[in-house]
């Protein structure tokens, strides 16, 4: 199985090469990977000590940071070598200033994961919430490096839990611990002989738990919000759009709307904008008008949702009204908002749990969106009642980064 698997590898790497040549996303993610060991090589010398994350991307980056800030403080004389296996993570975070070196993972081939492993050297490896590659992980084992899976989420549909997933369950006997975001991983997790488990839950609630803490505020957002109730919609897709448009034309004018999409994307945008028949007004202008003036403000940069949701009375996050995934709820979820997704979120456990509870609300059309958003926007009761659902499931919540760091502090002593 393990030389299926490499062959399989290496026809990737050659197909992706093939398509490279057409697509501009998968052009960085083949043309990333050419320089990674100059890079290392640059930044990391032989006498270093290193901590190793591996994100597959930006959301599973953002899990992570409480654990590298933590590090951090703790372990200062260690340098943190940072791995994403997607573009979309890679691009945004690679200058991030919690990192030493930000690299593209190399294909999962044993030559790779080999000189990978020794470029680095790490005293510790971090896998964030899931992507298993055999290849490092057989290398890490057999040099007996310390390896965490953390905010691990595991699903019974998985390879793992398959009678013919014998080599795959081989490759997670890598890790030393499984520190997993909920009681279902864990179970399936023993199911097939591994006791080594912890639920701790997902450390993107320690992550955002922070967030009021810091300074949120954005003047161009409080002017243009002013005395209105205020829907902030998050990483929206066309097809979140669609489902948001109806409700937006036919708002009441005390209501005013700050859309954010995940894709910055000119033409889409200006589609969008054209079908919105209340006042609109793109983020790049808004030093050119009295913002105040608008109902619509189109977000058209990246880097600003997080501070956003600090002026949404009510929470629409995008990804789950398509296939491409929901986004991050708890980030609105920490200002204590009611919030407002799409039908596809089995695969969340955060926004089972939080609907559950009655701070979320899953809509399958534009028909079912407006109705939910009247509801919130007439009951000031209902809005307030939600918003603080939402708020307490986020303290609630908190701690899984103390208890990895207690795991980690014993270890690397």
């Amino acid at each position: 199985m393990h030389t299926i698997y490499n062959l399989a590898i290496h026809l990737a790497s050659f197909h992706l090469r093939i398509v490279a040549l057409f697509s501009k996303k998968i052009k960085l993610f083949v043309n990333g990977r050419k320089d990674v060991f100059e890079i290392l090589q640059q930044k990391i010398s032989t006498t270093d000590q290193t901590i190793w994350f591996h994100c597959a991307s930006l959301g599973e980056f953002e899990q992570g940071v409480p654990i590298m800030e933590a590090l951090k403080k703790v372990k200062p004389d260690h340098k943190i070598v940072i791995s994403f296996f997607s573009p979309s993570g890679f691009e945004i975070k690679k200058n991030t200033p919690l990192a030493d070196a930000v690299v593209y993972l190399p294909m999962d081939t044993p030559a790779h994961a080999k000189k990978f492993i020794e470029a680095i050297h790490p005293s510790l490896a971090i896998f964030v919430k899931y992507e298993f590659w055999p290849n490092y992980l057989f290398q890490l084992k057999n040099k007996n490096i310390a390896t965490l899976l953390v905010s691990g989420v595991f699903r019974d549909n998985q390879i793992f839990f398959k009678t013919y997933g014998g080599f795959m369950r081989k490759a997670l006997g890598s890790f030393n611990h499984f520190f997993l975001q909920e009681d279902n991983s864990e179970k399936l997790l023993k199911s097939i002989g591994f006791e080594n488990t912890t639920v701790s839950g997902d450390t993107r609630f320690d992550r955002v738990s922070h967030q009021i803490e810091i300074d949120n505020t954005l003047k161009f957002a409080e002017d243009f919000k002013g005395n209105s109730l205020c829907i902030v919609c998050g990483s929206t897709w066309p097809e979140d759009e669609a489902v948001l448009l109806d409700y937006i034309n036919s708002a009441p004018e005390n209501v005013k709307f700050i859309i954010a999409p995940h894709k910055i994307e000119t033409d889409k945008i200006a589609e969008f904008t054209n079908n919105i028949v209340k006042k609109t007004v793109l983020h790049s202008h808004k030093d050119d008008v009295n913002i105040s003036e608008y109902e619509v403000l189109i977000i058209d940069c990246i880097g600003l949702l997080t501070k956003l949701y600090n002026y949404a009375d009510i929470a629409y996050v995008g990804g789950a009204m398509g296939k491409t995934g929901l986004h991050n709820i708890l980030e609105p979820a920490t200002f204590g908002v009611p919030i407002i997704i799409g039908k596809n979120y089995d695969d969340f456990p955060e926004a089972i749990r939080l609907r559950d509870l009655a701070g979320l609300f899953s809509i399958k059309n534009a028909s079912e969106c407006s109705t939910i958003f009247k509801k919130l926007i007439n009951n000031e009761d209902f809005r307030n009642k939600t918003g603080m659902i939402s708020g307490h499931f986020i303290n609630k919540n908190t701690g899984a980064t103390i208890e990895i760091m207690n795991w980690i502090n014993a270890k690397l002593k």
